[in-house]
């Protein structure tokens, strides 16, 4: 892949090293045996835990040694996703980046700046003799996405310091001091395989191309979520035309709103084409109600080869119904701070798992750990009602704001000396691993700060180039006048 020449220099050279290793979640080996191999090379103590967890502790510049230690934290994996018509092995591919105007971009898949960029920045810091500093530890955690599990696992040692700064933030000028915590609920749907009567007709119905994106960040952007539409048509064709329903299927990621699902119905050949004609009327009502935000939405309804099975009548109703009633989108809003999401539940995905089971991922999220159990059994009882078996995992913690943290302070001055323009101080609806952190060592003093980024957990995920530039320079500005012990 051609080095692109982008500023800061050294921080882009290093995510587009990271581009080059597979480091999905849970594929993380090659990426933390990088780190190690890098921290060592450098000279610096490197320790790595059974998980896979690296930490790499840089020393104070001279004359800095009286400032308290920082750990800058960062996670190594990345959403996997692509677009349908992309050939791309995450497994094994790097990651084909380009500029596109004032932002980086992937060839039609995840970009992974989410939090490449933040490891990169990390490591930037290590290499650069010059900076002025006080000790820093640099952590970098695995499997973020996909259930925090890195940094449940760590160890006491990996959190020894006086401040955390965590880079996984997307918003250039904000500086988070809070974030949501989050659990998931898993519907298990059992069935029975029924036969279908001669003379049905097999359409294939895609819902596809929706906007999608992060499942926190993006939940109150009114995006529609691909499952919620493929079960309200479905339930609409079976009010007025005898279906059955064969299959379906929809997103793949608890953590990203679906933007793609399928379904195979049979309809008596007598009704394929009033049901065609419902389908034509669906989608329009759909471009209607979605048109500012789902612009490159796609409905598709084809015939397809007869299957000799469907789900049983009164399962597939069940099912169907369960996914229309449970509660999708923003639950409640933050009476603390304006504009911020308290409370929101997600339906991630529909998929089989078995000859005769479905299994439905729902996962919610909120600042306030008694909401975010109360919209959790919400939909868990919406499940519950439609016959399923639930599970229900642990969850993790959110981050409580502390206005009067000492790193806020100096990274807010900073921003001020460098830019003339105040930072805005932020809580986040997508959870970080802070709520964890602060969990393990209740005395850490905590931000997060990053470049901006969009399109998060998708295809159209991106960087903005000139953010990176400044975050970078603020960066080193809070490192140089991190408090003193």
């Amino acid at each position: 892949m051609e080095q692109l020449k982008l500023q800061p220099e050294s921080v882009f050279d290093f995510f587009f090293q990271i581009c080059e290793i597979p480091h999905g979640s849970k594929n993380e080996a090659q990426i933390s045996a990088f780190l190690q191999n890098f921290g060592k090379e450098l000279g610096y103590e490197t320790i790595a835990d059974e998980v896979g967890n690296v930490l790499i502790k840089k020393p104070a510049y001279p004359s800095y040694e009286d400032r308290k230690t920082i750990i800058l934290q960062g996670h190594m994996d990345m959403v996997c996703d692509k677009r349908p018509d992309v050939e791309h092995d995450f497994t094994k591919d790097p990651i084909r980046t380009f500029v596109d105007g004032e932002w980086l971009k992937a060839q039609g898949t995840t970009l992974g700046a989410d939090n490449g960029i933040g490891v990169a920045a990390a490591m930037a810091v290590l290499a650069d003799k010059e900076l002025k500093h006080g000790p820093v530890n640099c952590l970098f955690t695995i499997d973020e996405e996909t259930g925090l599990t890195g940094a449940e696992m760590l160890t006491s040692e990996f959190l020894q310091g006086d401040i955390l700064v965590n880079l996984d933030s997307e918003d250039e000028g904000e500086m988070f001091i809070g974030c949501a915590g989050g659990i998931c609920n898993y519907a298990e749907f059992t069935h029975d395989w029924v036969a279908v009567p001669e003379g049905y007709f097999f359409l294939k119905v895609d819902i596809n191309s929706l906007t999608g994106g992060h499942s926190g960040d993006d939940i109150n952007k009114e995006r529609a979520n691909a499952n919620k539409l493929m079960a309200r048509f479905i339930n609409r064709v079976a009010k007025k035309f005898d279906c059955y329903l064969c299959e379906i299927s929809g997103g793949s990621l608890h953590n990203a709103i679906p933007r793609d699902a399928s379904a195979v119905i049979a309809v008596p050949s007598a009704d394929k084409e009033s049901v065609r004609v419902e389908f034509n009327i669906f989608a329009a009502e759909i471009q209607n109600e979605f048109s500012a935000t789902e612009p490159t939405a796609r409905f598709t309804m084809q015939s397809t080869d007869a299957v000799a099975n469907a789900i049983d009548r009164e399962s597939a109703k069940k099912l169907l119904q369960s996914l229309q009633a449970v509660f999708n989108g923003v639950y409640a809003m933050s009476a603390d701070m304006p504009g911020l999401v308290e409370t929101s539940s997600n339906l991630a995905s529909v998929k089989r798992v078995g000859e005769n089971k479905l299994l439905v991922t729902a996962s919610q999220r909120s600042s306030v750990e008694s909401a975010r159990d109360n919209v959790s059994d919400t939909v868990r009882a919406a499940f519950e009602l439609g016959g399923a078996v639930v599970t229900t995992n642990g969850g993790y913690p959110g981050w409580k704001p502390n206005v009067k943290s000492e790193i806020l302070k100096v990274a807010c001055d900073t921003y001020k000396e460098l830019f003339g323009a105040d930072a805005k101080i932020k809580a986040i609806h997508a959870g970080l691993e802070c709520g964890l952190f602060l969990e393990k060592a209740p005395g850490l003093d905590m931000i997060s700060f990053g470049p901006t980024m969009r399109g998060v957990h998708s295809p159209d995920e991106r960087l903005h180039i000139a953010s990176t530039e400044r975050w970078w320079r603020h960066l080193v500005a809070l490192l140089e006048n991190a408090p003193r012990k």
